[in-house]
Protein backbone atom coordinates (compact mmCIF):
# COMPACT_ATOMS: atom_id res chain seq x y z
CA UNK A 1 0.00 0.00 0.00
CA UNK A 2 1.17 2.87 -0.62
CA UNK A 3 1.23 6.22 0.91
CA UNK A 4 0.83 9.82 -0.84
CA UNK A 5 3.85 11.38 0.91
CA UNK A 6 5.89 8.47 -0.77
CA UNK A 7 4.13 9.27 -4.64
CA UNK A 8 5.53 12.21 -6.62
CA UNK A 9 3.66 15.56 -8.04
CA UNK A 10 2.81 13.90 -11.54
CA UNK A 11 1.38 10.87 -9.51
CA UNK A 12 -0.91 13.25 -7.31
CA UNK A 13 -2.15 14.61 -10.75
CA UNK A 14 -3.01 11.55 -12.02
CA UNK A 15 -4.88 10.30 -9.47
CA UNK A 16 -6.84 13.73 -8.58
CA UNK A 17 -8.10 13.14 -12.17
CA UNK A 18 -9.78 9.42 -10.47
CA UNK A 19 -11.63 11.49 -7.48
CA UNK A 20 -15.31 11.83 -7.42
CA UNK A 21 -17.30 13.75 -4.98
CA UNK A 22 -19.24 12.03 -2.18
CA UNK A 23 -21.06 13.10 1.23
CA UNK A 24 -19.69 12.28 4.43
CA UNK A 25 -20.65 14.24 7.41
CA UNK A 26 -21.91 17.12 5.63
CA UNK A 27 -18.16 17.36 3.88
CA UNK A 28 -17.23 16.65 0.57
CA UNK A 29 -14.44 14.37 0.32
CA UNK A 30 -12.38 13.21 -2.70
CA UNK A 31 -12.77 9.39 -3.09
CA UNK A 32 -11.52 6.99 -5.05
CA UNK A 33 -13.95 5.70 -7.79
CA UNK A 34 -14.25 2.01 -6.15
CA UNK A 35 -16.05 2.80 -2.89
CA UNK A 36 -16.80 0.21 -0.09
CA UNK A 37 -19.37 0.77 1.97
CA UNK A 38 -19.15 -2.29 5.04
CA UNK A 39 -20.91 -3.06 7.69
CA UNK A 40 -21.25 -6.14 10.95
CA UNK A 41 -23.77 -6.45 12.91
CA UNK A 42 -23.96 -8.77 16.21
CA UNK A 43 -27.23 -9.04 18.06
CA UNK A 44 -25.89 -10.00 21.53
CA UNK A 45 -22.10 -9.36 22.42
CA UNK A 46 -21.50 -11.89 21.29
CA UNK A 47 -24.60 -13.11 19.74
CA UNK A 48 -25.78 -14.10 16.23
CA UNK A 49 -23.47 -12.01 13.38
CA UNK A 50 -23.83 -11.01 9.80
CA UNK A 51 -21.95 -8.66 7.48
CA UNK A 52 -22.88 -6.44 4.91
CA UNK A 53 -20.65 -5.35 2.16
CA UNK A 54 -21.60 -2.72 -0.85
CA UNK A 55 -19.43 -1.60 -3.86
CA UNK A 56 -19.63 1.45 -5.76
CA UNK A 57 -17.40 2.63 -8.76
CA UNK A 58 -18.98 5.85 -10.93
CA UNK A 59 -22.18 5.37 -8.90
CA UNK A 60 -23.11 2.57 -10.18
CA UNK A 61 -23.85 -0.49 -7.92
CA UNK A 62 -21.21 -3.11 -9.02
CA UNK A 63 -21.72 -5.68 -6.25
CA UNK A 64 -23.37 -6.18 -3.00
CA UNK A 65 -22.17 -9.13 -0.30
CA UNK A 66 -24.06 -10.94 3.20
CA UNK A 67 -23.25 -13.75 4.96
CA UNK A 68 -24.13 -14.80 8.34
CA UNK A 69 -21.17 -15.12 10.48
CA UNK A 70 -22.23 -17.26 13.37
CA UNK A 71 -21.77 -15.95 16.88
CA UNK A 72 -19.30 -12.95 17.24
CA UNK A 73 -19.03 -9.55 18.92
CA UNK A 74 -19.77 -6.77 17.07
CA UNK A 75 -16.03 -5.57 16.89
CA UNK A 76 -15.26 -9.05 15.18
CA UNK A 77 -18.33 -8.76 12.95
CA UNK A 78 -16.78 -5.29 11.57
CA UNK A 79 -13.45 -6.46 10.81
CA UNK A 80 -15.22 -9.81 9.18
CA UNK A 81 -16.61 -7.52 6.97
CA UNK A 82 -13.65 -5.80 6.19
CA UNK A 83 -11.65 -8.52 5.65
CA UNK A 84 -14.24 -9.65 2.93
CA UNK A 85 -14.75 -6.54 1.34
CA UNK A 86 -10.96 -6.22 0.75
CA UNK A 87 -10.96 -10.25 -0.44
CA UNK A 88 -14.05 -8.80 -2.87
CA UNK A 89 -12.89 -5.63 -3.94
CA UNK A 90 -8.90 -6.80 -5.00
CA UNK A 91 -11.17 -8.10 -8.05
CA UNK A 92 -12.39 -5.05 -9.06
CA UNK A 93 -9.73 -2.09 -8.40
CA UNK A 94 -6.04 -1.53 -7.13
CA UNK A 95 -7.21 1.89 -4.89
CA UNK A 96 -10.40 2.16 -2.64
CA UNK A 97 -11.75 3.82 -0.01
CA UNK A 98 -13.62 2.00 2.37
CA UNK A 99 -16.56 3.79 4.40
CA UNK A 100 -17.45 2.23 7.82
CA UNK A 101 -19.40 3.58 10.56
CA UNK A 102 -17.42 1.79 13.20
CA UNK A 103 -15.51 4.60 14.39
CA UNK A 104 -13.12 1.89 16.13
CA UNK A 105 -12.48 0.09 12.96
CA UNK A 106 -11.14 3.21 10.97
CA UNK A 107 -9.32 4.77 13.96
CA UNK A 108 -7.51 1.24 14.49
CA UNK A 109 -6.94 0.48 10.64
CA UNK A 110 -5.74 4.67 10.61
CA UNK A 111 -3.61 3.68 13.17
CA UNK A 112 -5.08 5.72 15.93
CA UNK A 113 -6.39 3.05 17.96
CA UNK A 114 -4.60 -0.03 19.12
CA UNK A 115 -5.96 -3.92 18.86
CA UNK A 116 -5.84 -5.38 22.01
CA UNK A 117 -8.07 -7.97 21.53
CA UNK A 118 -6.04 -11.61 20.49
CA UNK A 119 -9.17 -12.57 18.32
CA UNK A 120 -8.78 -9.17 16.50
CA UNK A 121 -5.27 -9.22 16.40
CA UNK A 122 -5.33 -12.15 13.86
CA UNK A 123 -7.87 -10.91 11.66
CA UNK A 124 -5.95 -7.58 11.60
CA UNK A 125 -3.26 -9.42 10.55
CA UNK A 126 -5.15 -11.31 7.58
CA UNK A 127 -6.33 -7.20 7.02
CA UNK A 128 -3.16 -5.68 6.52
CA UNK A 129 -1.98 -8.85 3.83
CA UNK A 130 -4.72 -8.15 2.26
CA UNK A 131 -4.09 -4.37 1.92
CA UNK A 132 -0.76 -5.09 -0.10
CA UNK A 133 -2.86 -6.16 -2.64
CA UNK A 134 -3.65 -2.66 -3.17
CA UNK A 135 -1.57 0.56 -4.34
CA UNK A 136 -4.24 2.41 -1.78
CA UNK A 137 -6.72 1.89 0.69
CA UNK A 138 -8.25 4.96 2.97
CA UNK A 139 -10.57 4.59 5.60
CA UNK A 140 -13.42 7.03 6.31
CA UNK A 141 -15.96 6.90 9.37
CA UNK A 142 -19.24 7.65 7.95
CA UNK A 143 -22.32 8.24 10.06
CA UNK A 144 -24.26 5.15 10.37
CA UNK A 145 -27.67 6.98 8.01
CA UNK A 146 -25.39 6.76 5.27
CA UNK A 147 -24.35 3.35 5.91
CA UNK A 148 -28.17 1.87 5.82
CA UNK A 149 -27.15 -0.36 2.47
CA UNK A 150 -24.35 -2.19 4.07
CA UNK A 151 -26.31 -2.31 7.45
CA UNK A 152 -29.21 -3.54 5.94
CA UNK A 153 -27.21 -6.25 4.36
CA UNK A 154 -25.70 -7.47 7.49
CA UNK A 155 -29.07 -7.09 9.33
CA UNK A 156 -30.47 -9.34 6.43
CA UNK A 157 -27.93 -11.67 6.91
CA UNK A 158 -28.37 -12.87 10.07
CA UNK A 159 -32.45 -12.74 9.90
CA UNK A 160 -32.35 -15.22 7.11
CA UNK A 161 -30.55 -17.22 8.86
CA UNK A 162 -32.54 -17.15 11.89
CA UNK A 163 -35.48 -17.47 9.62
CA UNK A 164 -34.13 -20.72 7.86
CA UNK A 165 -32.98 -22.15 11.24
CA UNK A 166 -36.80 -21.64 12.81
CA UNK A 167 -37.88 -23.24 9.57
CA UNK A 168 -36.20 -26.22 10.13
CA UNK A 169 -37.34 -26.49 13.65
CA UNK A 170 -41.20 -26.56 12.09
Amino acid sequence: MESRSNQSYNDIIIICCHYIEIYVEDHVLFNYLLIINIDGASRGNPGPAGIGIVIIKDNLRLAEYKEFIGKKTNNQAESSALKKALQIACTFDDEITVLSDSQLLVNQRNNRNKVRSKQLKIIFREISNLERRFKMVIYKHTPRGKNEDADLLANEAIDEHNNKYQNNES
